[in-house]
């Protein structure tokens, strides 16, 4: 028995999904609305490509391709305008102002200033010439000076004492006696202070390293050697020591003239600072080395070092610094205490050290030396 089997014909309906197809699609459906999911959307029919349409391509021209006529520009110095030119100031005319002046104008002057009549034409006289006053003398020979001053430079005493003695009538000047301050007097008068006739002198500064077996007086009765004997004919001034040594005591020593300037460094109440080195007999203990920082008592009062030590680890000689003016303080201090002393030697002085000068040796001060020792900056 023959069977119909159906035959698809071309041009005929399209064929149908296979079920199974269909199917897979709601159960895939089904499972993501389960699932809470959003079902995926169908698959579109993708579009032909650019590239696969018909459709023409658009064409591109580069700038040099196009036909449009390249802009040009010209150079300034191309161009036919002129330039500007500008001129220097030097080379612009200047107007003459000067006036010119003829030889008769010159004498018309000259006649003006020698006092004769002037010449018509002439410029106007002055009306009255003009005579510096006569200025007054500057050198001190000539204008004076205070008598008191002059009494200080010959080094008999500063000028505050010099003022008393004038008052007590001590000073005379060309014979007279003058009681009254602030008279004025030349290198002519003579000047005469008890009788003695008194010299303005320069003022002088020297400083010394005092030898041993040496006093600082300007005379002895025993008619020992003084330190005025180691300057003696080598300098003309008439200069005294600056305070006193002992005359076994050797170190530095100031000589001068400036009756101002010892009084300043001499009175107790300046209390100039003094070194001192010190040689002993024995040992001094750490007992008495407390004591004499502290301070102890001598017939004259209580007494301290301002500093105190050792030099060189060596207890019998010690460097000691005060600033007392007491007579033989430094001897009397460690001899209160039973100790000798068997050499003392003085290295500083109110800003002076015996650097560079052996015993007997001595020098003028420098200017530094004097600024730093008249101004007190060594305090």
């Amino acid at each position: 028995m023959i069977r119909k089997t159906n035959i698809r014909k071309t041009g005929s309906k399209p064929a149908s999904r296979p079920a199974s197809a269909g199917r897979s699609a709601s159960r895939t459906s089904s499972r993501a609305k389960s699932e809470g999911r959003r079902p995926a959307a169908p698959k579109r029919a993708s579009s032909p490509r650019r590239s696969d349409s018909d459709a023409p391509k658009r064409t591109f021209k580069r700038r040099s391709d196009s036909d449009t006529p390249k802009r040009t520009f010209k150079r300034r110095s191309d161009s036919d305008a002129p330039k500007r030119t500008f001129k220097r100031r030097s080379e612009t005319p200047v107007k003459e102002t000067r006036v010119k002046r003829t030889r008769g104008d010159f004498e018309n002057v000259i006649s003006q200033l020698e006092g004769r009549e002037a010449v018509a034409g002439s410029r106007k006289p002055r009306a009255q010439a003009y005579t510096p006053k006569p200025r007054k003398p500057k050198a001190t020979g000539e204008e004076g000076i205070r008598l008191n001053r002059f009494i200080a430079n010959s080094g008999i005493c500063s000028r505050r004492e010099a003022d008393e003695y004038i008052v007590q009538g001590v000073v005379t000047v060309n014979g007279q006696v003058v009681t009254e301050l602030g008279t004025k007097v030349f290198r002519t008068d003579e000047v005469r202070f008890d009788g003695k006739v008194l010299k303005g002198e320069e003022k002088v500064y020297i400083i010394m390293n005092k030898p041993k077996n040496c006093v600082t007086t300007t005379e002895d009765e025993h008619d020992r050697k003084t330190v005025l004997d180691l300057v003696a004919g080598k300098c003309p001034q008439r200069v005294y020591p600056v305070g006193r040594l002992d005359r076994d005591t050797t170190g530095v020593l100031l000589l001068t003239n400036d009756g101002e300037l010892t009084e300043k460094l001499t009175h107790p109440s300046y209390n100039k600072k003094k070194i001192y080195h010190v040689f002993l007999d024995k040992n001094l203990s750490q007992k008495d080395f407390d004591k004499i920082l502290k301070g102890i008592f001598l017939d004259d009062g209580m007494i301290n070092a301002d500093a105190l030590s050792y030099i060189d680890g060596d207890q019998t000689q010690l460097g000691i610094e005060i600033h007392s003016g007491r007579n033989r303080i430094v001897r009397r201090i460690f001899e209160s205490m039973g100790y000798k002393v068997v050499k003392l030697d003085r290295v500083y002085f109110a800003g002076l050290t015996k650097k560079n000068l052996r015993r007997g040796q001595w020098r003028f001060l420098t200017d530094k030396e004097l600024a730093i020792l008249k101004m007190g900056s060594y305090e």
